[in-house]
C-alpha cells in the first residue's frame, strides 16, 4: 500500500463547536443564536468574494477608460485574479487543516482588506493587476478556511445540509447583487468598486474576531510538505495560466502549450513526491472517494458552463444589442432567483430525495436553459430571453449547494480544509475553462450573432456532460445525507 494512502496522523478537529444545538423528533435541528450567528459571519467571506468579482466584472470598461489601459492590461485585472485564486486554493484548503482555520481566515481577511483598498487608490495599471492577483490568492486561502469552520462546526447531516445550502445561497447573491450594485458604484465613481469590498470586510473581521471559535495549535508530525506545496502551487498557476490565455485564440499558441505542458509535469511531480513523503500535504487516498471527485467534477462543468453563458450573454446584451452595464445587470438579476431557492427549496428536496437525484435535476434544467438560448438573435426580446434565465437561476440553486454538501459529506475533520480547497480549486478552473472555451469559439467564428450561437454550444455540452456525472450518484441517493 501506498504511503499516500494512509492518513499522515490521526485526526483531530482544532474547531470547538459554535454553539448547542437544539435537536429535534425525525433527525432535524435548529441552530442556536449564536450559531446562526457565526454561520453569517463565515457566508459572509463567501458573500464578499462573489460580490467583489462581479462589481469589477461591470467596472471593467470604465476602469480602462479612464485610467488608458491597453485591452491586454485590462485583461489581466480580471485574469490576476483568477490566476492567484485558482493557483492557491489546494495550498490554502490544506494549510486551514494544518495550519489552524481560524488563523487562516483571520489573517488573509486582513490581506483581502488591504489590497482591496490598495487597487482602489491605483493610478497605474500594474497596481490594478497586483492588486487582483493578491485578493485571488487572499480568497484562495480565505474561503476554504470558512467552509472547513462550517463543516466542522455543525454536526453531519441535516444541520451542515441546512449550513451548506445557506452558504451556496449566499454564495450567488454576492455574484447576483454584485453585478447590480457594481453598475450603481461605477456610475458614482470606479473606484468605490474597490472600496466597498474594503468596508464588508472591515464589518466581517470585527464580527469572525468575536464569533469564530478560538484552537487549539493543529498537532503536526512529521514538519511541513514544503516540496509538496511548492510544486502544488507551481503546478496550478501554470495550469491556470494556460486556461487563461486560452482567451487570446491563436495568439501565442506555443506559449500556451509549453505553460501547460510545465504545469502537467509539476502536476506529475506533485504527485512523486507526495507518495514518497512521510506527512504528504495532499494525502491521495482522499481521491478515491468516488462521490467527492464527482462533486468536484460536477462544480467545474456547472460553474464552467454558468460562467461561459454569463459572459457571452454580457457580450450579447451590451455589444449586439446596446445595452448598458446598469441596464444589462438588471436584465440578468432575475438568475439571482437561487438565492431565495438554495436556503428555503432546496433543502426540503434534498431531505426528500437525497443531494445525488438534486443535483441531476439541477444539471438537466441547466442543459434545458442553454438550449433554450441556442437560436437567439439581433431581434429577442427579454420576455424570449426570460425562459433561460430563469431555468438557469433555478439550476444553479438545485445543484451548487448540494455539490457542496456532496463534495465535503463523509470526509474527516481533519481534511475538511482540503475537501474544501479541492472544491473551490474545481469551481475556479471551472470558471476559467468556461469563460476561455466560449472566447476562443466566438473568435473562431467571428462577431455577430452566429459567433455567440456558436460560442453558446459551449455551456450545452458542459451540462450535458454534467448530467453524466451525475448520473451515478443519483442512483445512489437515498433521502437524508446521500
Amino acid at each position: 500500500m501506498l504511503t499516500s494512502d494512509l492518513p499522515p496522523h490521526p485526526p483531530m478537529s482544532t474547531e470547538r463547536a459554535p454553539a448547542p444545538v437544539e435537536e429535534r423528533p425525525g433527525g432535524s435541528a435548529a441552530l442556536s443564536g449564536r450559531s446562526w450567528a457565526l454561520l453569517l459571519v463565515l457566508c459572509g467571506a463567501i458573500f464578499l468574494e462573489g460580490i467583489d468579482v462581479a462589481m469589477l466584472a461591470v467596472a471593467i470598461p470604465t476602469i480602462r477608460a479612464d485610467l488608458g489601459l491597453s485591452t491586454g492590461t485590462a485583461a489581466w485585472v480580471v485574469s490576476g485574479y483568477v490566476l492567484g485564486y485558482a493557483g492557491f486554493t489546494l495550498l490554502g484548503g490544506r494549510a486551514a487543516d494544518l495550519l489552524g482555520r481560524r488563523r487562516m481566515f483571520l489573517g488573509w481577511l486582513v490581506v483581502f482588506l488591504v489590497f482591496s483598498a490598495f487597487g482602489g487608490l491605483a493610478t497605474e495599471g500594474w497596481m490594478l493587476v497586483v492588486s487582483r492577483f493578491v485578493t485571488g490568492v487572499a480568497s484562495a486561502f480565505m474561503t476554504p478556511a470558512a467552509l472547513s469552520v462550517i463543516t466542522t462546526s455543525y454536526p453531519e447531516g441535516p444541520q451542515r445540509n441546512k449550513a451548506l445550502l445557506v452558504y451556496a445561497g449566499t454564495s450567488a447573491g454576492g455574484f447576483s447583487l454584485g453585478l447590480v450594485i457594481g453598475g450603481l458604484l461605477t456610475q458614482i465613481g470606479w473606484r468605490w468598486v474597490f472600496f466597498a469590498p474594503v468596508l464588508l470586510a472591515a464589518a466581517i473581521l470585527v464580527a469572525a474576531v468575536r464569533l469564530i471559535p478560538a484552537e487549539r495549535p493543529p498537532i503536526r508530525k512529521g514538519g511541513f510538505d514544503l516540496p509538496g506545496a511548492a510544486t502544488a502551487a507551481g503546478a496550478m498557476l501554470l495550469l491556470t495560466y494556460g486556461i487563461v490565455r486560452l482567451e487570446h485564440g491563436l495568439d501565442g499558441w506555443t506559449f500556451t502549450l509549453a505553460a501547460v505542458g510545465a504545469g502537467l509535469l509539476l502536476a506529475g511531480l506533485f504527485v512523486l513526491v507526495e507518495r514518497r513523503t512521510p506527512a504528504p500535504l495532499v494525502r491521495l487516498g482522499i481521491l478515491r472517494r468516488a462521490p467527492l471527485v464527482r462533486a468536484d467534477l460536477g462544480a467545474l462543468l456547472l460553474l464552467g458552463s454558468f460562467m461561459g453563458f454569463q459572459f457571452m450573454t454580457t457580450l450579447y446584451l451590451q455589444e449586439l444589442r446596446g445595452w448598458g452595464s446598469l441596464e444589462t445587470s438588471l436584465a440578468l438579476l432575475v438568475m439571482g432567483i437561487d438565492v431565495v431557492l438554495a436556503p428555503t427549496v432546496t433543502p426540503i428536496l434534498v431531505n426528500r430525495f437525497g443531494y445525488g437525484r438534486v443535483i441531476l435535476s439541477g444539471f438537466a434544467l441547466a442543459a434545458l436553459g442553454y438550449a433554450l438560448f441556442l437560436p437567439v438573435g439581433s431581434d429577442w426580446t427579454y420576455l424570449m430571453m426570460l425562459p433561460t434565465l430563469l431555468s438557469l437561476g433555478l439550476a444553479f440553486g438545485l445543484a451548487y449547494g448540494p455539490l457542496t454538501i456532496a463534495a465535503t459529506d463523509g470526509v474527516d475533520a481533519g481534511e475538511q480544509g482540503l475537501a474544501g480547497g479541492l472544491l473551490q480549486t474545481a469551481t475556479q478552473f471551472g470558471a476559467a475553462v468556461g469563460v476561455a472555451s466560449v472566447t476562443a469559439v466566438y473568435g473562431l467564428v467571428g462577431p455577430g450573432a452566429d459567433g455567440f450561437r456558436a460560442a453558446l454550444v459551449v455551456p450545452v455540452v458542459m451540462a450535458l456532460v454534467g448530467v453524466a456525472v451525475a448520473v451515478p450518484g443519483a442512483r445512489r441517493g437515498a433521502p437524508g445525507r446521500r
